[in-house]
């Protein structure tokens, strides 16, 4: 019988700020953009997750799982930086990243 590994599971929300866009259906073509993107590049769980009615305001939901705590919130934050550097146009307006 082996060892029992060690699994960790990161998430991170990101709130970002919509705030001049004219209708939903400009916030779902930026935020699909983003989701298919960060999945792409980073090889992660990607999702809207929250107040997707709501104009102004798209909230992600991303997740990896693996057994290197360091690791994992190192790709959670570079997904964070990603969308900086690459939509200078959507403001992130908060995030948190967590573990279970």
């Amino acid at each position: 019988m082996g060892t029992i590994a060690r699994m960790v599971v990161a998430t991170c929300v990101i709130s970002l700020d919509l705030s001049g866009l004219d209708s939903l259906k400009d916030k779902r073509s930026i935020v699909r953009s983003i989701i298919a993107r960060l999945r792409r590049e980073f090889n992660l769980s990607v999702a809207e997750v929250a107040d997707m009615d709501i104009r102004s305001l798209g909230v992600i939901g991303l997740a990896a799982v693996g057994n290197d705590r360091r690791y994992l919130h190192g790709q959670m934050e570079k997904a964070v930086a990603w969308i900086v550097a690459q939509r200078p146009d959507v403001p992130i307006y908060d995030y948190s990243i967590e573990f279970v």
